[in-house]
């Protein structure tokens, strides 16, 4: 029979976690750029699983109900501490079912392995508790005893197998779980978490090294060369549209690639360098990087063209981004108003101006397409010790169209960090204080605000143009932000800030 069911302990509320966990619980708070939930849930994709809810249980309820691919219930809790819930919890589960208690900020190594008897086709007949091993817990359990004391090696990590639900039958709506076992004299075979990390304090969260990819890909650098795969089928769609693009690149003999190395699974140059975010430069040296990267997209630009296709524009600025937005309506604070008050800011809700925005980027007329990189943000320019740019991670589509679209959408996306200061938001560089009047967004800079006006001079974009569509693209990075409920909320109220300008 195996085990089934997997109940999650995501009620806590996560204070040591500081400003994480403002605006949304804790089993939310990304880590690899993943949510920790999720983390469990990719790691057990078919059990299903009954959630425990409390603190900004509405954020929970409306996250899962956008972003999970599990089968899943919510419980709200009734109650306080670790008890709170369970009871609620164990009756989604049948009779005579084994299952899984965790703690939602646990997240369980690759090669953890579950007890034989609640593997696939086992029958199981003892309750295990996990050890911690390499963490600290407040708790300890050894030699069949809990221990209210601190421990890595006996440490009780907030993990556990039970045979049959009966076993927590009398289990109270509010104390701590670990002290009540102690009290009812449970005992336990033990298990080993060693390998497993635990995310309780602001301190071992910014241990974590910043994510530069997305979810949906597994970077690996071997010496010189960097191998990027695809961890989903997300992944595998974006993977074969770049390694095509450059393919035609390389053909078409575009400056500024990384060397490619093979394509199955793509590896290529590791650059020895720095993206262009990180760099510290002179007012004159950012001058003479971005002439650099303009000459280059103009070149790249020119490599050809076809008509421009009117399905494409349609569906590159405004479906993708509408559809993207009806995701998360129902997520975001202040979505259901007609307006929203940003930074100071009233700006007008595009869920409620839909068709002005239709109509303005309508407007945007186009005659031919040009091959595009698609995604030519400053986290995907490089410059080379030499100080020599490098192109990376190109989008490879427009639409409907392969390689071929609107050369405006590549200088949007410049202008994205150049003005906007995207790559330091996508690295979670921002805070965003959600009250119950209005929004505050603080994003760090990237410090080439004072490249705008040098920016239009040598693009020769229209400003007008390029601000519309900069705001378009922050709407847009709603869903594909998803895994931060902080950055979905914050690309909305970014999107509209800018938008507000424009309209």
């Amino acid at each position: 029979m195996g085990m089934e069911y997997i109940i999650v302990q995501a009620g806590g509320k996560g204070t040591r976690l500081g400003y994480l966990t403002k605006n949304k619980p804790k089993a939310l708070v990304p880590v690899g750029n993943l949510p920790m939930l999720f983390h469990l849930f990719r790691k057990y994709p078919d059990k299903r699983y009954v959630i425990i809810a409390d603190y900004k249980k509405e954020v929970l309820h409306e996250y899962l109900s956008a972003f999970a691919n599990v089968k899943y219930q919510v419980v709200d809790a009734e109650g306080t501490g670790t008890c709170s819930g369970v009871r609620q919890a164990i009756g989604r589960i049948p009779e005579g079912q084994p299952f899984m208690l965790v703690w939602s900020d646990l997240i369980l190594p690759a090669d953890f392995a579950l007890p034989e008897g609640y593997r696939e086709g086992g029958l199981a007949s003892e309750d295990y508790i996990g050890i911690s091993g390499t963490f600290p817990c407040r708790w300890s359990y050894s030699e069949g005893k809990f221990r209210e004391e601190t421990s890595c090696e006996h440490g009780v990590g907030g993990f556990f197998l039970f045979t049959e639900k009966r076993k927590l039958a009398d289990v109270p709506e509010s104390g701590e779980l670990v002290r009540w076992m102690q009290q009812k004299g449970m005992k336990y075979r033990e298990i080993s978490l060693a390998g497993t990390k635990e995310f309780g304090l602001l301190e071992e969260y910014r241990k974590l090294g910043r994510e530069k990819c997305r979810p949906f890909n597994r970077i690996t650098v071997e010496g010189d060369v960097l191998t990027k795969e695809p961890a989903d089928s997300q992944g595998e769609a974006l993977a074969a549209r770049e390694c095509a693009w450059y393919e035609k690149a390389e053909k078409d003999k575009v400056a500024i690639l990384p060397r490619i190395y093979g394509k199955e699974p793509l590896r290529m140059e590791f650059v020895r360098g720095k993206n262009i975010y990180e760099c510290e430069l002179s007012y004159e040296e950012k001058k003479q990087v971005l002439g650099k990267l303009v000459g280059a997209l103009h070149d790249l630009h020119k490599v050809g063209e076809i008509p421009a296709d009117s399905f494409s524009m349609k569906e590159a600025y405004f479906h993708k981004t509408m559809d993207r937005l009806a995701k998360v309506r129902d997520l975001i604070p202040f979505a259901g108003e007609r307006e929203i008050v940003v930074n100071g800011k009233k700006c007008r809700n595009v869920y409620y101006h839909k068709r002005e925005l239709e109509k303005r980027l309508e407007g945007l007329t186009c005659g031919t397409f040009c091959f595009i990189h698609g995604d030519c943000t400053f986290s995907n320019l490089m410059l080379r010790e030499d100080g020599s740019p490098v192109l990376l991670d190109p989008r490879g589509y427009f639409g409907y169209t392969q390689f071929y679209g609107d050369e405006r959408y590549d200088w949007a996306k410049l202008y994205y960090s150049v003005a906007g200061n995207y790559d330091r938001f996508n690295l979670k560089d921002f805070r965003l204080e959600i009250t119950d009047q209005e929004v505050r967004l603080e994003i760090v800079s990237n410090h080439w605000e004072d490249m705008e006006r040098e920016f239009f001079r040598l693009t020769g974009a229209d400003e007008y143009e390029i601000k519309l569509l900069h705001a378009v693209i922050w709407l847009s990075l709603t869903t594909y932000a998803w895994q931060d409920y902080d950055s979905v909320c914050g690309a909305f109220y970014n999107g509209l800030y800018y938008l507000e300008d424009v309209l």
